[in-house]
Parts: C-alpha cells; sequence; structure tokens
C-alpha cells in the first residue's frame, strides 16, 4: 500500500525505504519496480484516494473481480449523487438521474487506470457529468435541437450563477455570451429553447401583463374567413334577382325578420312576401347549376 502524503520525506522519499545504492558500487542492484503509487495531495480534496481505496483500484485493474468493482461504487455513491442533484432542478425525476449517474460512475471504475496516478475524481467527474448530458441530450428533449444549443442550455445556470455572484447583481446576457465563450445570440437561443424540452401545460399562467393561460393566446378558427368566400359568391348571384326581391332575401336572411315583418317594411301582402321568396330561392339556385 502507498505511504500517505504527510509520512513521506521532503524530498518525496518513503522514509522507510531502504536508502538507494550509490551508482558506482558494481554491485549495486536496481530495486524491483513497485506497484503504482497514489499522488501526493490532500485526501480530503480528492474523494476516494485514500490508501485503502486506493490499494482497491490497483487491485481491481489487476484482477477485474467484480466485487471489488462493487466495493468501489458504494465507496463512490456519494460523490454520484452530489453531481445529479443539480440536474434534477431541469424536471427530471431525481431517482431517474441518480441512475444516470451510477451509470457514469461504474463506467469511470471501469476505465480509471491507477497507473496515470491521478486523482479518481478528477477522472470520474468529467465521466459522470458526460453520461447525465448525454441522458438529457438523448432523451430529455421532446422537440430535437440542435446539440451545441443543448449543452450550452445546460451550462447557462451555472454559467449566469458564477457571473452573478461575480458582479453582485443578475447577469446580462452579453456578460453571459463573454463568459461562456459564445456570441450574444448564441445565449439567446440556448434560452428559448428551454421551452422545447418540456412544453408548457395549456393551463399554465400566461407569461404576460394580460394573465390568463397559455391557452388564451393560441389561434382559433376564425369563420368568418369561410363566410367572407361564401358572401362573395352571394354578391353575384344576387345580381339575378330585381332590387326589390334582394330587399326581401337580404331582410329575410341577413336581417332576421319574419315574412310578417317584412310585409310591412316593404308595403306589400305577407303572402305576396312569400312567393317572392320561393321565386328568388329557386333563381338562386340555378344559378348555382352548372
Amino acid at each position: 500500500m502507498p505511504p500517505a502524503a504527510d509520512d513521506r520525506a521532503p524530498d518525496g522519499r518513503d522514509p522507510d525505504a531502504p536508502d538507494a545504492v550509490p551508482s558506482d558500487d558494481p554491485t549495486a542492484v536496481a530495486p524491483a519496480p513497485s506497484s503504482p503509487t497514489r499522488p501526493v495531495m490532500a485526501d480530503a480534496d480528492f474523494p476516494g484516494n485514500d490508501p485503502e481505496t486506493w490499494s482497491l483500484f490497483v487491485q481491481y485493474h489487476r484482477t477485474r473481480d467484480r466485487s471489488l468493482r462493487n466495493g468501489l461504487i458504494e465507496r463512490h455513491m456519494a460523490l454520484a449523487e452530489g453531481l445529479a442533484r443539480p440536474y434534477a432542478r431541469r424536471g427530471e425525476p431525481f431517482d431517474d438521474l441518480r441512475q444516470v449517474a451510477m451509470l457514469g460512475l461504474l463506467k469511470a471504475v471501469d476505465r480509471f487506470d491507477p497507473e496515470r496516478e491521478i486523482p479518481f475524481a478528477s477522472f470520474a467527474i468529467p465521466t459522470i457529468r458526460g453520461e447525465l448530458r448525454r441522458h438529457f441530450r438523448d432523451r430529455g428533449w421532446t422537440i430535437k435541437v440542435p446539440r451545441r444549443l443543448q449543452e450550452l442550455h445546460l451550462e447557462l445556470d451555472a454559467i449566469a450563477a458564477k457571473v452573478s455572484q461575480e458582479q453582485g447583481r443578475p447577469p446580462t446576457v452579453h456578460e453571459i455570451a463573454t463568459a461562456a465563450g459564445v456570441s450574444d445570440e448564441a445565449v439567446l437561443e440556448a434560452m428559448e429553447v428551454s421551452d422545447l424540452y418540456r412544453p408548457r401545460s395549456l393551463d399554465a399562467p400566461a407569461r404576460s401583463e394580460a394573465g390568463g393561460s397559455v391557452a388564451d393566446g393560441l389561434g382559433r378558427d376564425d369563420h368568418g374567413l369561410s363566410d367572407a368566400e361564401a358572401r362573395v359568391a352571394l354578391r353575384s348571384m344576387l345580381q339575378e334577382l330585381s332590387e326589390r326581391d334582394r330587399r326581401i332575401v337580404y331582410l329575410r336572411y341577413f336581417e332576421e325578420m319574419t315574412q310578417s315583418e317584412i310585409a310591412e317594411r316593404v308595403g306589400i301582402s305577407q303572402m305576396h312576401v312569400s312567393r317572392l321568396l320561393t321565386r328568388s330561392l329557386e333563381i338562386l339556385a340555378n344559378t348555382l347549376e352548372p
């Protein structure tokens, strides 16, 4: 097991290790290569780099024993859950995100090579975050958007929070774009695609001063458009009638007056009005025939 950082000599050597044999000694024998050493760093800063865990990584790298892998995963479950938790604010159930993070942790344990002498956390964190981002990119969006906008959308909250903390106020679009290294237009696009991830309910409050719900702002069928076509056709057909007949038809079917009221308005009998309407409808019907 590699010694802890605090037990090493100032020059980095193990104080308990035998002194190196002088190079001018013809009988000197080079020491046998040792197993991968643990990087010299504070254990608290890099979860999973305590001597016992490092030894498990070395053994698993050599044997690929499943029980060792399971033990390493259990030791780092808190790391995976901590990385998954911030993504829960995007509408995904935390249990689902936890499973995705655990999959990323499993991949990180499988791929980690202790011979590279890097902290496991520095390798696992990008792996787990990449798995979470792939989950949102491939399965989370209701409407597919370009990958660059998906990734930028996922980073906007963290970038905006950092800039806000530095400035002491809510950041502007230009400040977010500068911090992200993209254009202002790209930030605006990434903000707009947020509604494509989870469509809002029609009953949700509208984002306007007028209030109401989202459904209140949706377009509706305008029956006046279809009526306009009928009115144009009817206007040409009515030219086949006399002026008095046109007036009687207008009063009956547009003003919705009764035959008695029309008779009183025009100055003829109700029976005469009835005959004129019947004749006018026959003329109009014949006009429709090809």
